[in-house]
């Protein structure tokens, strides 16, 4: 092969290396979807906004929006692929029904069960869900699809994969990027909504110490929640099976290497797979449509709108309770099923206006009824939309 020969080869070669390569195949929406990875991220990193989220969620979107020539067995939803073997966690339900594995065993429900009005606050705030799922039918999506939409609005991410993945498959990957950006973002969402729905006396308001609760109550209290709410939304076991079973572990005294495995190695682990794999399924082709971004504002609307009723229903309690019974309005935030950030962002207001009034032990309360709510809705739909 002479000289001419060989430079027509190579350069033959390196045309062909070159349409593998990624600036062979980029495209404006990968540009787009690569800088909302990298403002997650820096959301994360630089303002702490939820990182255990955001961190593995915004690589994901990276991960899933580098271009690349298809057939090449590395893209998400390519068969075969280990991205597409990871991804079988969240199309099957699998990593949700995990999660809640874990924060059964990471809750407390001793508020609760003191307390019980406060599982009312947690049932109010579910009425973003239906609000959600009825403009969504308004505005012209299928049911089972608006019933994915509506799920949203408990901002519960492992609820909403659930969901989605039985009921809208299609619609999976933006409505988990969806329910986990409004966890993420829970204090830039409800901070202003709950400045505007209170007053300044009655974010000053301290809430009476909570009884204690006996081990008998914390150990009875899973096995009954599962009976009760299994037996009416026998739909929603795979994850308040999970949820009740994990927190089993946790107070029955007898199991606390199992206790610590779920609530610790195990739930980090999924999360990590979750966040990177839900990350991934963003690519542009299938993320960035008219469809799309209207599914993400109905979101915000829908968590909007379960921040108001949980609001407002604190508000109308305490107009039949004695002063000393008084709940403050700012744990009412804590009934979405953004878990701990809900809760997280009741303290947070609480101190800004007293620094010495600590909400977070009495948002738990109503935060952990709004996971419980949030599975109740999801099985409500499995149920009639299945």
């Amino acid at each position: 092969m002479g000289p001419t020969g060989f430079l027509a080869l190579l350069a033959e070669q390196i045309n062909h290396f070159f349409t593998f390569t990624a600036f062979a195949n980029f495209t404006i929406g990968n540009i787009i979807m690569i800088i909302v990875g990298l403002i997650f991220i820096y959301l994360a990193v630089a303002k702490d906004f939820e990182p255990i989220l955001l961190v593995p969620l915004g690589f994901g979107i990276l991960i899933g929006n580098a271009p690349f020539t298809p057939g090449l067995g590395i893209g998400i939803y390519e068969k075969g692929s280990v991205l597409n073997y990871l991804y079988f966690g969240i199309s099957h339900g699998i990593y949700p029904a995990l999660i809640f594995l874990g924060i059964g065993a990471m809750t407390d429900f001793s508020v609760l069960i003191s307390n019980p009005k406060l599982i009312l606050i947690g049932a109010t705030t579910q009425l973003g869900i239906f609000g959600a799922f009825a403009i969504a039918l308004f505005l012209g999506f299928g049911v089972s699809e608006a019933g994915s939409i509506g799920i949203i609005g408990g901002a519960d991410g492992p609820t909403s994969i659930f969901l989605a993945s039985r009921l809208a498959p299609g619609l999976l990957a933006v409505i988990a990027v969806s329910a986990y950006t409004y966890m993420a973002l829970a204090k830039v969402i409800q901070s202003p909504l709950m400045r505007l729905l209170t007053t300044p006396k009655e974010r000053l308001i301290r809430m009476k110490q909570t009884r204690l609760v006996s081990k008998t109550e914390k150990v009875l209290f899973p096995v009954v929640g599962m009976l009760f709410t299994i037996f009416i939304v026998p739909c929603a076991m795979p994850l308040l099976g999970m949820l009740f079973l994990g927190n089993l572990l946790k107070e029955s005294g007898v199991t606390v290497r199992l206790a610590d495995t779920v609530k610790g190695p195990m739930i980090d682990i999924v999360s990590i797979l979750i966040g990177i794999t839900v990350g991934a399924s963003a690519q542009a082709s299938t993320f960035l449509t008219a469809k799309s971004l209207g599914i993400f504002t109905l979101g915000v609307f829908s968590f909007a709108f379960a921040t108001f009723g949980g609001v407002m229903i604190v508000k109308i309690f305490n107009l039949f309770l004695k002063e000393d019974h008084k709940i403050n309005p700012l744990i009412g935030n804590a009934g979405v099923s953004a878990l701990p950030a809900g809760a997280r962002v009741s303290q947070l207001i609480g101190l800004k206006y007293d620094k010495e009034n600590h909400l977070l032990m009495y948002a738990m309360g109503p935060n952990v009824a709004g996971i419980i709510g949030s599975a109740v809705a999801a099985g409500i739909f499995l149920s009639f939309l299945g």
